[in-house]
């Protein structure tokens, strides 16, 4: 019933347990059953009756047989072939927009792609050997679209296996439906003990107080969300008293769902007689929580809620109540403290905003918060604070799309939406956000009715950053297209800041195209405008690092090791650790020119770990490539070609223009040829096959313990380092 923090690993990410699950055996027995002889099974059931704690025990049961089999005596268990890539969990409950549906379910499975290739085609290229368990929990919002993927992925997937959870099935051939009825009479009075005493250590029944309790577990149905609500008024309440009062009320709360399923009513009955216990201020608060998608922290419910009738002081002292009363969930992520309200709790208390006429307002208070908060955080990307920055905006990217939803709904208001596209360009290009960014940016620069903003600054900064996302993408065509119209703009408005991100990124173009004269040239003059304009920041510094880069590919080693210098020594002056990482990398490539292989495998040790920790794809899959070729310079040819092996796929993520380049592509070539040279061509194989095999956690790991290992005297053939030059050769040579 609750959200649980995900616990990511390279089995998949197993959701841990905030609080014990009670009861369900048979359920779970049954479910495993139907597991083995089917593909596809949905768990339906109404609202609040506990499919999704079922459906997360039934996961991490197979997580973990899947885990012990190989040690059961005999041969190996079924549970470990079906499931040797892990078991996956997508939660859905909070994707309102179709398109953000592929997305959602790569952003669970860790998947980062770099190209414009469409995130179905990716999900499905990625599943297609896989033999794993997806759960989807919460799809009923999105049930056609989530049905169309879901027999599409089984199709093209023999190894895949789904279970799902939703209020209705998905109708695809093939599906198996458990309707989950509430748990018996005495599993129901187990849970509601349990949950009283979680919230109230003093809590004991006995006696009468347990007729009690049977007897509100009979009047709730035994409904596992409306036993929790209950539990939370046993801390103030008796359970005579919780009796009685679900009594007297339980005749007029059934009513205002005319038709309902008799099990709707009920739940409907344990919210609205929450509700009704709740005091007008608390009342007010929940309604005014329920414009929140997913998590929320205390300073965003301040700002959203407060008002004349709420003071913004006393906004703490209510979420306390409502935690009390179990309707707000409190949750400790890597982002802080964060609250959650259980949907069928917000879609109740969305209700009641609507009825008061206010939903509106609160949806432009909730847009304005999260326009903030992005602003807060691109300047504070600049900044020590940047992985918490990058943590924060990972936890309230549910909010920043309800927020730029918001903007799109609103013809008037589509330059706010520009505006938080564009301003969210550290999170799209500097945390593997590539396609998620693209797909906000092309809608607010190209809304249906073709809206024209009148607000040129924010067009013109959705326009850069859109250039910027293409030209990583491998997308020059919409790379230019968009550059150019931001240059010109610029020039009619007379914006210099503007204009400089826009000479900028077409020498980002240019060098990621191995057009490195144009870019020496265009970089250059980016600089310049920069330095005249007092712009100082990540991208500032990037536009130099990207020079120094062309200059090392030209052969300009000074030139280049003088640029990116100065930037890591402002980098570490100011806690900037993302241009950093690739400062790191042009100044190791300059160290392995000149021979210097371990302040070179020092300095790609360094790039390697800050790339994965903001799950840069582009920087990681460079910084292991050149350290592949570090490593063949030390000596070790065999753990060469499993870096390089392990790398070697990740570029099939990153887009194809840097994919061809042969100025990037150098590295990897020669670093096939000098180890293939001393391994022969079937123990390369043999070694980049293994390498394969690994997942990014384990590649970055081993990555990371060759820091350790001490280098050989020389490199090999006598030479302490290799020479990298261009290569023409095209990318796929053996």
């Amino acid at each position: 019933m609750r959200q649980r923090p995900l616990r990511r690993t390279a089995q998949g990410n197993r959701p841990s347990e905030l609080s014990g699950f009670i009861g369900r055996g048979a359920e779970l027995a049954e479910l495993g059953r139907l597991l083995e002889v089917s593909r596809l099974v949905t768990v339906t059931g109404v609202g609040g009756v506990g499919k999704s704690r079922l459906v997360l025990a039934a996961a991490r049961a197979a997580a973990e047989g899947a885990r012990e089999a190989p040690e059961a005596q005999g041969a190996r268990a079924p549970a470990e072939e079906r499931y040797c890539d892990g078991v996956w969990l997508a939660e859905l409950a909070c994707v309102r927009d179709p398109a953000l549906l592929e997305l959602t379910l790569s952003e669970a499975l860790g998947l980062t792609d770099h190209t414009t290739r469409p995130p179905r085609a990716v999900l499905a290229e990625h599943l297609a050997d896989k033999r794993m368990l997806l759960v989807l929990d919460g799809f009923e919002q999105l049930v056609d679209e989530t049905a169309a993927l879901v027999r599409e992925l089984l199709l093209r997937s023999p190894g895949l296996r789904v279970l799902a959870a939703g209020r209705r099935p998905l109708e695809v051939a093939g599906e198996r439906t458990f309707p989950l009825a509430p748990p018996v009479p005495e599993e129901a009075l187990a849970l509601l003990e349990a949950r009283a005493s979680a919230a109230d250590p003093a809590f004991a029944a006995t006696g009468a107080d347990r007729a009690a309790l049977a007897e509100v577990c009979a009047r709730l149905d035994g409904i596992p969300l409306a036993l929790e609500l209950a539990a939370g008024r046993l801390r103030t309440l008796s359970p005579a008293q919780v009796l009685s009062r679900l009594e007297d009320r339980f005749g007029l709360l059934t009513g205002g769902v005319r038709g309902g399923l008799p099990r709707h009513r009920t739940l409907r009955t344990a919210i609205g007689w929450s509700h009704e216990l709740c005091t007008p201020a608390e009342r007010l608060l929940w309604a005014r929580l329920s414009v929140f998608a997913g998590q929320f922290d205390l300073e965003a419910a301040e700002y959203v809620c407060a008002g004349p009738d709420m003071p913004v002081e006393g906004v703490l002292d209510l979420v306390g109540e409502l935690l009390a009363q179990s309707l707000l969930v409190r949750e400790e992520t890597a982002a802080g403290v964060r609250f959650r309200m259980l949907e069928t709790v917000r879609l109740y208390g969305a209700g009641w905003l609507e009825s008061l006429g206010d939903a509106v307002r609160l949806r432009r208070r909730h847009r304005d918060w999260y326009m903030g908060l992005a602003t807060w955080c691109e300047l504070d990307w600049f900044s020590p604070r940047q992985h918490e920055v990058a943590a924060l905006v990972e936890a309230e990217l549910p909010n920043l799309r309800l927020a730029l939803e918001c903007c799109l709904d609103e013809p008037d208001e589509l330059h706010l939406g520009q505006y938080l596209a564009g301003t969210l360009w550290f999170y799209w290009a500097g945390c593997g956000r590539l396609t998620e960014g693209r797909h906000w940016l092309d809608r607010t620069l190209d809304p249906p009715g073709g809206q024209v903003a009148e607000y040129e600054s924010s067009r013109l900064k959705a326009l850069w950053v859109l250039g910027y996302v293409a030209a990583l993408q491998g997308d020059a065509t919409a790379s230019m297209c968009a550059l150019y119209e931001c240059r010109d703009g610029a020039a009619r408005s007379g914006n210099r800041v503007a204009a400089a991100y826009a000479v900028h990124r077409l020498g980002c173009l240019a060098l990621v195209s191995d057009d490195m004269a144009r870019a020496r040239e265009l970089l250059g003059e980016a600089l310049e405008q920069y330095r005249a304009a007092g712009e100082l920041n990540s991208n500032v510094l990037m536009c130099q690092v990207e020079l120094g880069m062309a200059l090392a590919f030209l052969g300009d080693l000074p030139g280049a090791l003088a640029l990116c210098g100065e930037v890591r020594e402002i980098c570490e002056e100011r806690g900037e650790r993302w241009t950093k990482a690739y400062a790191l990398y042009v100044l190791a490539y300059a160290a392995l020119e000149a021979g210097g292989t371990q302040e070179a495998r020092r300095l790609l040790t360094e790039c390697v770990e800050i790339n994965h920790a903001f799950n840069d794809l582009v920087g990681l899959v460079l910084a292991l490539e050149l350290l592949a070729l570090v490593t063949v310079a030390e000596g070790d040819p065999a753990e060469a070609a499993v870096l390089q092996g392990a790398a070697e796929p990740m570029w099939g993520g990153v887009g194809l223009q840097l994919f061809g380049s042969g100025y990037f592509n150098a590295p990897r070539l020669m670093c096939r040829e000098r180890a293939g040279e001393v391994l022969g061509a079937e123990r390369y194989a043999a070694h980049a096959a293994e390498g394969r095999e690994l997942g990014r956690e384990s590649l970055v790991v081993r990555a990371l313990r060759g820091a350790a290992r001490m280098p050989r005297p020389a490199g090999l053939g006598g030479v302490p380092g290799p020479r990298i030059s261009r290569s023409t050769a095209p990318a796929d040579q053996p």
